[in-house]
């Protein structure tokens, strides 16, 4: 069983991830190593930001004592 990272520690790996990739001074099979480890790090960032958009819409259907689905705004939904 792994243990779930925090949002903090997988962004930290996603930036280091594109730093390594943008310095270009890899071999290849490295540089598919890191496009890998950056990918999975922003797969598990999205899915935290998810639970967290989940919770904050929880939190406003409760606080207005509400049984309906509120969903949370986001960037995504203004466009």
């Amino acid at each position: 069983m792994t243990a779930k990272k925090s949002f903090e520690s997988s962004l930290k790996a996603l930036e280091s991830a594109v730093a390594r990739l943008e310095g270009g001074e890899m071999p290849l099979e490295e540089a598919l190593t890191c496009f890998e480890d950056g990918v999975r790090a922003a797969g598990n960032c999205q899915k935290l930001l998810q639970e967290a958009e989940l919770k904050v819409e929880k939190l406003i259907s409760a606080e207005e004592g509400k049984d309906i689905f509120e969903p949370f705004s986001s960037e995504k939904d203004e466009d």
